[in-house]
């Protein structure tokens, strides 16, 4: 089946509805099905141990939830935190590093899969195609260009995949001023910029990513119909 024309499909919840059964541990999520969350985050572990606590309550939190999780395949860092916790409770956790990056991130060889491919953009194309969403962790350059290369491709209508940032220890305040003002500068759509999510809480954040509806609006503020 497309990945990005899923029909209604079940996520893992305590209390929620078993598709078509009695209340168990599911509940039903009409529109896009989410299986697999891909995360972005550092390959270092910042300055702070609440960055590496919130990495291991996401992976744990994936699995609690029957999701899959894809990332960059490193054993370092975050990468390492979100990988190590998702498996150890269970979790399907997919690698994907570019060749190059094997040695310096020090590839997971205790993943479900890793796949190695050729590039940065065989490994980014890889991973929007194997996820259903997409959370950003902390992380430094790499992660906000992977980030925000998916939110551009989403303005475009490339794709239309929830996405968000968790916001640990307000790590991505700033940034979300920033943005604010530049939907005030006129540079970004009110509507596109409605479609980032921003929780504190990874499960309040995923509830939200599974409710998602693309908003139908252009990228183009200023171009008029003809």
């Amino acid at each position: 089946m497309n990945r990005m024309n899923r029909g209604r499909s079940c996520v893992r919840r305590p209390g929620g509805k078993r598709c078509g059964e009695e209340p168990g541990a599911w509940y039903i999520v009409s529109g896009m099905g989410i299986e697999r969350i891909c995360v972005f985050c550092g390959s270092n572990s910042g300055a702070s141990p609440v960055y590496a606590e919130a990495a291991r309550a996401l992976g744990e939190t994936l699995a609690e939830r029957g999701l899959g999780l894809v990332y960059g395949g490193g054993n370092v860092g975050l990468m390492g935190v979100v990988a190590d916790a998702a498996l150890a409770a269970g979790a399907e956790v997919i690698g994907v590093i570019p060749r190059a990056l094997v040695a310096r991130e020090v590839a997971h060889l205790g993943l479900t899969e890793l796949r190695v491919v050729g590039s940065m953009h065989e490994r980014k194309a890889l991973l929007s195609e194997l996820a259903d969403g997409f959370i950003a962790l902390p992380g430094g350059i790499g992660t906000l260009e992977e980030w925000f290369e998916t939110w551009t491709w989403a303005q475009l209508g490339l794709h239309a995949k929830p996405f968000g940032l968790l916001d640990v220890a307000g790590y991505y305040e700033q940034l979300l001023r920033f943005l604010d003002h530049v939907v005030g500068e006129g540079f970004i759509h009110p509507d596109h910029r409605s479609m980032v999510f921003v929780e504190t809480d990874p499960g309040h954040l995923l509830d939200r990513m599974s409710a998602y509806v693309p908003p139908v609006v252009e990228k183009w503020i200023e171009r008029k119909e003809t």
